[in-house]
Formats: C-alpha cells, sequence, structure tokens
C-alpha cells in the first residue's frame, strides 16, 4: 500500500514537471523564436537540470514533438469552431482561412512544428501525434470528398494529400520574417487563392477525362 501511494506520488511529480518543462519551453518559443529552445536554455529558464530534461522527455526531439502536438490542438480547435454549411466549397475555403490565420498569428510556434517536419522522417512520429494530424487532414478529406463526389477513393485521397502539402507547404512561406518587406500583400488570402485555383484545375482536369 505504501508502495503504490509513493508510486502515486512519484507520477504526480513528474507529471507537474513534464507540464511545467512545457509551458516554460512555449513561452521561450513564443517569446525569442523556435531556434532559441535547447536543453541548456529550457534549463535556465526553469532552474532544472538538464538531466532531469532528459528522463522527463527522453529527448529533445520528443520534447519538441509535444510542444507540436499541442499545437497541433490548438489548430484543430481552431479550425473545428467552423460551423459546416451545405457548401462544401464555402466550407473548405473557411477551414483553409482558419488553418492560415492560425499559421500567422502563431509565428513561432507554426515554425517549430514546420521546421520539425523538414528534418524529421514519419518513421520518428509517435502515433499519438500522426493521430492528431489526421483528424485536421479529415477535415478537408471530408469537403474534397463532396465536392468531387464522382472521383474514385483512391483519387480524392490523393487530391486532398496534395493540397495538404501544398498548404503546409506554402504556410511556412507565409511565417518567414520576409513578409515584413511584402505588406501590400494579404498574406491570408495565399492559401485561399492556392485552394481555389487548385479545385479550379482539379475540376478541368476532370471534365477533360
Amino acid at each position: 500500500m505504501v508502495n503504490t501511494k509513493e508510486a502515486r506520488l512519484k507520477a504526480f511529480a513528474k507529471e507537474q514537471i513534464r507540464k511545467s518543462l512545457l509551458k516554460i519551453g512555449r513561452r521561450l518559443v513564443v517569446e525569442k523564436g523556435p531556434e532559441y529552445l535547447t536543453a541548456r536554455k529550457l534549463s535556465d529558464a526553469s532552474n532544472t537540470s538538464v538531466g532531469t530534461i532528459y528522463n522527463t522527455f527522453y529527448s529533445m526531439e520528443n520534447y519538441i514533438q509535444q510542444q507540436n502536438m499541442q499545437t497541433l490542438d490548438e489548430l484543430y480547435a481552431q479550425m473545428n469552431l467552423v460551423v459546416p454549411q451545405k457548401n462544401p466549397f464555402v466550407n473548405i475555403n473557411r477551414y483553409v482561412e482558419a488553418f492560415s490565420s492560425f499559421a500567422i498569428a502563431n509565428r513561432n510556434l507554426w515554425m517549430l512544428l514546420f521546421d520539425a517536419h523538414l528534418h524529421c522522417g514519419n518513421e520518428k512520429y509517435s502515433f499519438a501525434y500522426v493521430r492528431k494530424f489526421k483528424r485536421i487532414e479529415v477535415l478537408l478529406d471530408n469537403e474534397i470528398a463532396s465536392i468531387y463526389a464522382n472521383l474514385s477513393h483512391a483519387e480524392k485521397r490523393v487530391a486532398a494529400q496534395v493540397l495538404e502539402m501544398a498548404l503546409f507547404s506554402i504556410s511556412g512561406f507565409l511565417t518567414t520574417p520576409a513578409w515584413g518587406s511584402l505588406r501590400q500583400v494579404n498574406r491570408g488570402n495565399i492559401c485561399k487563392l492556392l485552394l481555389n485555383t487548385y479545385l479550379a484545375g482539379l475540376a478541368t482536369l476532370r471534365q477533360g477525362k
């Protein structure tokens, strides 16, 4: 009984440390940028040893993945605020607008996630992480399926994947500091322009078959 109580107390203490380190690291990313987040900087900011950080998260890659999972939760929450209409064109435009506005408003957090995808193979992502990403993809997939009901299942999936990859790629461009010199360009409309150009092109291809 005593051992069980001690184990629970240790688990609780470890969870509190985990939450605290994630909160402090998130603040560092928001205030200083993703490149600032290192084990040493996190250790200094949290008054925690580097050893404790690794004992809690096993690696900084895993730590960053947990940060990115929180970002995906926040993105999904924002996209999920969209109230679906009968018109799938309207729906998908609103989802993309929610996506792009989130990336722009949370530049440093999004760049942390974006950079992780540039330097990490899919085999390194946990099942929990992939599930969070898939949850967001489903929102777009469902609208693609409604718009192009005559596509085969395989064609719908490929169409959605191409769109998702394009939107994700351009999101990295939208969050770069270079946009400061392009103030006349509405960043929020770039993703919508890409989306509707893609949908129009897909429709044209289908008509030509």
